[in-house]
């Protein structure tokens, strides 16, 4: 059997009208403040949806954003190049370039469902709002566009205390201290196998500079005086 719902309280007439002028008297007792707009912008919500920013470099052109699109204003061309093998003996490989990746925004609903697909995090939203035409035509901005707002694109907000590490960061984390660590290890190599200068034949150490005045032995290897040189000598 299904439980017996709670009693409900019973209804003050006029409770809604009471709740709706005290709503407003709030209101008009508060200083109006207008908004000094376009002399001083507006602070918006770090999520704001104002325009689509592209990141080029992750765009693989899998045309994902494209299909999924429900208003169709996402226009990409592109072609292929051919990649040789990285080793000898490999096989070369094909890849898409991309060559035009356009938004109409008089057609774009801003649904973010290109966003939310793209699997190389290739697209972002922007809170620029400031980009109106008084052509239709001029709407449909082109990837150069596209790519200045990327740069305005906010930082995503911190992790939480504890939070695990993305696996993206975690996993280029880990490349960059494979590679320090063989670039360290080719280095102490080169050093080893580096030819050590060998020294003079007999022994003896030649040295560079100024006279000191003294002489070395070079059968005891003692310090001898040297002797006062002669004026006539340099006279003659």
């Amino acid at each position: 059997m299904a439980e017996p719902l709670p009693p409900t309280r019973p209804r003050i007439p006029g409770s809604g009208l009471a709740k709706g002028l005290a709503v407003t008297l709030r209101t008009m007792t508060k200083k109006t403040v207008t908004a000094q707009y376009p002399d001083a912008q507006p602070e918006l919500p770090p999520r704001s949806r104002g325009v689509i920013g592209l990141f080029e470099e992750n765009c693989t052109v899998c045309m994902l954003c494209a299909r999924e699109c429900p208003d169709w204003c996402i226009y990409i061309d592109s072609h292929k190049e051919t990649v040789p093998s990285a080793a000898p003996g490999g096989r070369e490989r094909s890849r898409n370039v991309l060559d035009r990746f356009a938004i109409d925004f008089s057609l774009c609903m801003y649904c973010g469902i290109c966003i939310e697909v793209c699997p190389f995090d290739a697209l972002f939203w922007s809170p620029e709002f400031e980009y109106a035409e008084t052509d239709i035509h001029e709407l449909t901005h082109e990837r150069d566009k596209l790519r200045e707002w990327m740069w305005t694109v906010p930082a995503p907000p911190a992790l939480d205390l504890g939070a695990e590490e993305p696996k993206e960061l975690a996993a280029a984390r880990k490349t960059a201290d494979k590679l320090a660590a063989e670039a360290a290890e080719l280095a102490a190599q080169t050093a080893e196998q580096a030819p050590q200068p060998e020294p003079p034949a007999g022994g003896m150490t030649m040295t560079t500079g100024t006279n000191t005045g003294t002489n070395t032995d070079p059968t005891t290897g003692t310090p001898e005086p040297s002797k006062p040189s002669d004026p006539q000598d340099g006279a003659s």
